[in-house]
């Protein structure tokens, strides 16, 4: 369980993107709903509601982290599906960069129903320098070969392009909540509800099924799929998570179909003298994620944080309390729909912290070595000058011990304000999280 709470430890806001006015009402479409730095670190990918992709660049000639815009487009726009009268929102549920092999980048964004391959590359533009008929005069016969110019193309300007690929669609009945990159660089994985999909990145017009929960009576349905990962080491193996808190490890080269046929099922059995009626649904598992190593796996529920060793399934090594002071307001959250937020989790690069979210946009760090917790928020303070952020830290003398009784004092938490999604810099103490409609960057040291 964790214990000691460490206010700062260092973590200082570095940039923050987005409305920097005290502007009420945000537009719904400017909501961002996915974060995910590339497997270098250098590049930044946020997807939103409206459907679009907003791509940032490291600046190497600042010696401070800093990021700086790189492109956007717009990836999935809104649809209609006419054999359901269902509208598919052009919301971005995930990104997830493919590796590079190239000077051009590509990633994967999904909406609920279909998945797009985009290619992001530097092209060239470029003009003709010189022509036989000068600008604005009459065009006249050329006497004599010597007074022929051949044109010739110069650079003229570089801009950021992107383009689809691919398109992977029909494969999916209900919403798409997952994808992932195989460590093959060749193949990915999508998960709804009820199935998980195993695609080629070359190949768009298939897929095969290679998880199906779906009952032949959708009435004795009992669970969803919440979320699935690949194996960031071994490519044969995969974990997904359901709405009855269980983890499932898969090898495909057990069976074809590996619903039924788990290598190791991570759960905690609860106590039937704490059952209650939130209990199936504060259990449900909204994230999981694989330490870089891929020995652990980090699943969030909407009470806790749960470290796991992929070689012991009889308990997790660790649970962190995250939301252990909402206990008693359960009853309100389910009534205004926070309970079944989902919070995504993550590792660090070196697998020596976690990282998850919370209310009021409060975050949380967990250090999984020294067992402390550091509590910050991504709050429009931020957005103040350096001076007068100093100033304010300088009124608060007691701020360090504010931050802990802010988080804790249930009654002043704005629900409506939260960190669900957020990515960890790969190889530096470097987190990116989504605060409604901006972008705040924070750094250690």
């Amino acid at each position: 369980m964790a214990s000691n709470v460490d206010e700062n430890n260092n973590w200082q806001f570095r940039q923050c993107f987005g409305d920097k006015g005290d502007v009420e009402e945000v537009a719904e479409a400017d909501i961002i709903s996915a974060v995910e730095f590339d497997h270098t670190g250098d590049y930044l990918a946020t997807g939103d509601k409206g459907g679009r992709v907003v791509l940032f660049e490291r600046n190497h000639s600042k010696k401070a982290c800093e990021y700086k815009f790189f492109t956007e487009f717009q990836s999935h726009e809104p649809e209609f599906d006419y054999l359901k009268s269902l509208e598919i929102e052009e919301k971005i549920n995930k990104i997830r960069w493919c590796k590079r092999q190239n000077a051009a980048h590509f990633l994967l964004s999904t909406n609920d129903k279909t998945i797009k391959l985009w290619k992001v590359f530097e092209k060239q533009i470029k003009m003709v320098s010189e022509s036989n008929v000068p600008e604005g005069a009459a065009r006249v016969p050329i006497s004599s070969a010597n007074k022929l110019k051949l044109p010739k193309m110069i650079h003229h300007d570089t801009m950021v392009a992107a383009v689809p690929r691919k398109v992977y669609q029909n494969a999916h009945t209900y919403h798409i909540n997952s994808i992932s990159v195989n460590s093959d660089g060749e193949t990915y994985l999508s998960a709804d509800d009820l199935r998980v999909n195993l695609w080629s990145l070359n190949q768009a017009d298939q897929s095969f099924n290679i998880v199906d929960i779906k009952p032949v009576n959708m009435e004795e349905l009992t669970e969803v799929i919440t979320a699935c990962e690949f194996h960031p080491i071994h490519c044969n193996l995969f974990a997904f998570s359901s709405s009855k808190g269980v983890i499932k490890l898969n090898d495909m080269r057990s069976a074809a179909l590996c619903d039924n046929h788990a290598k190791v099922t991570f759960e905690v059995e609860e106590d039937p003298q704490n059952k209650s009626f939130f209990s199936e649904i504060i259990s449900s598992i909204s994230d999981i994620r694989f330490s870089r190593d891929g020995r652990y796996i980090l699943a969030r529920d909407y009470l806790t944080l749960k470290v796991w060793d992929i070689n012991m399934d009889s308990k997790p090594v660790e649970t962190i309390n995250i939301h252990e002071h909402l206990k008693g307001k359960l009853c309100d959250l389910y009534e205004n729909d926070c309970i079944f937020d989902k919070f995504e989790c993550m590792f660090s690069g070196d697998g020596s912290n976690v990282l998850t979210g919370s209310y009021n946009n409060f975050f949380q760090i967990h250090d999984t070595q020294s067992k402390n917790n550091t509590i910050l928020q991504a709050d429009k303070n931020a957005f103040k000058s350096k001076k007068a952020a100093a100033a304010a830290v300088a009124k608060k003398g007691a701020q360090k011990k504010s931050k802990k009784e802010e988080f804790l004092n249930v009654d002043a938490l704005d629900f409506s304000k939260k960190i669900l999604h957020a990515s960890w810099h790969p190889r530096e103490n470097i987190i990116a999280l989504a605060a409604t409609n901006n972008l705040f960057l924070f750094q250690q040291g």
